[in-house]
């Protein structure tokens, strides 16, 4: 036993700067495409208004480039007012430059293409619209990301047990809570649900952001809710960033049931829960679910935070899996890679074999408070 202990310490040396070596080449990697991306846009800025360029420009530029790695690295360890304050600009800024890279780019297509049209527009002009088109569209992203729709989408699962007929199940993903999105937003997204008087409410992962928080403060709005056959929680991945004990006692502190990998069963009707960390091993997941002991003869659902291992939750009997994280891709052009990603199961109901999988593009954002080409929302899945 103490040769095992022995080696149980030595793997967790040795782990630990393993992973922050890794946390470390990460970070710098980001780092150096942040500064890239700003050396392009501001080089195509002042190429297209040179008039524009000064000292003071460079600078801006220099400290926007490191704002966000910067706001990210003190969000994780600091809760205050000024700490919220910078990372919400810098997170802002970083939806702005991503318009902005994408006007860099349209800028440098259109020019060539006046010249070898012969067409007399003047490359401030060319600078001017595209950079204008980026801002409206950031703007518009601001306000579009803070207002959660309602989706009301209909399921047929085989074997539902009778009187689950025309009740309603509310799926709340990715509100990530924290230094954007604070307990006035989980507020707003309870008044409605309040209103919206769901059946049950299954919420699939990503509740907060994994950033330092008043876990207690932002979680208790949800105590306000009381649905009929309760409220259902597994982490998603920004919940395993760290240990999630504390996110697992802040959720099951305001009357959410956490899902441990386990199968329970709500007035006939199976619901089973895997944490994303679970979930991510396919071995793991397999064995959770074969675990959970799934009657194939009556309706499951499964809540599992990525749109991923369908085969296995196929195999294992479950009709329905419910699952977010992809955010649609949240913002243009990511909406593109995202869906290269998942592919179909990026968003909406799709089939898999006999299993159903309704994934959510959910209710929050992660970085950028910004959302072009997707919808923030609030599903209602209404079951027949």
């Amino acid at each position: 036993m103490c040769m095992a202990t022995s080696e149980q310490q030595t793997v967790k040396q040795m782990s630990v700067p393993s992973v922050r070596v890794r946390i470390a080449g990460f970070v710098t990697t980001i780092q150096v495409i942040l500064l890239a991306v700003h050396w392009f846009v501001y080089q195509t800025w002042a190429f297209f208004q040179p008039e524009t360029d000064s000292a003071g420009l460079r600078v801006a530029v220099a400290i926007l480039s490191v704002s966000f790695v910067g706001a990210s690295l003190l969000a994780f360890r600091y809760w205050n007012l000024w700490v919220r304050a910078f990372y919400r600009i810098a997170a802002v800024w970083l939806g702005f430059l991503n318009f902005f890279f994408v006007a860099a780019c349209a800028s440098w297509v259109v020019y060539p293409a006046t010249l070898l049209a012969g067409l007399r527009v003047g490359r401030g002009d060319i600078a001017t619209a595209t950079f204008g088109l980026a801002a409206l569209a950031g703007i518009y992203g601001l306000v579009n990301a803070h207002w959660p729709r309602v989706k009301r989408i209909r399921v047929k699962l085989p074997n539902l047990p009778e009187e689950w007929r025309g009740r309603v199940a509310a799926v709340v993903s990715d509100v990530h809570l924290g230094h954007v999105n604070g307990t006035g937003f989980v507020r707003r997204i309870v008044g409605k649900l309040q209103k919206l008087r769901p059946d049950v409410i299954f919420l699939p992962g990503d509740l907060f952001d994994g950033t330092k928080v008043d876990l207690e403060k932002v979680a208790a709005p949800w105590k306000e809710l009381s649905p009929r056959f309760g409220m259902y929680f597994v982490t998603g991945n920004h919940e395993e960033f760290s240990d999630r004990t504390k996110y697992l006692q802040a959720v099951s502190g305001s009357g959410i049931r956490v899902l441990n990998n386990e199968k329970i069963t709500v007035n006939g009707l199976q619901v089973v829960g895997v944490h994303d960390s679970d979930a991510a091993d396919a071995e793991e997941f397999r064995s959770v679910l074969e675990s959970a002991g799934v009657d194939r003869e009556r309706a499951s659902i499964l809540l599992s935070h990525v749109p991923r291992g369908l085969g296995i939750a196929e195999k294992a009997g479950i009709s329905l899996q419910v699952s977010g994280h992809t955010h649609g891709g949240q913002i243009f052009p990511f909406t593109w890679f995202t869906r290269r990603i998942f592919r179909e199961y990026t968003y909406g109901l799709h089939q898999f074999g006999k299993l159903q999988i309704y994934t959510t593009c959910g209710t929050g954002t992660w970085g950028p408070p910004m959302r072009v080409g997707t919808r923030p929302e609030i599903v209602m899945l209404e079951f027949e």
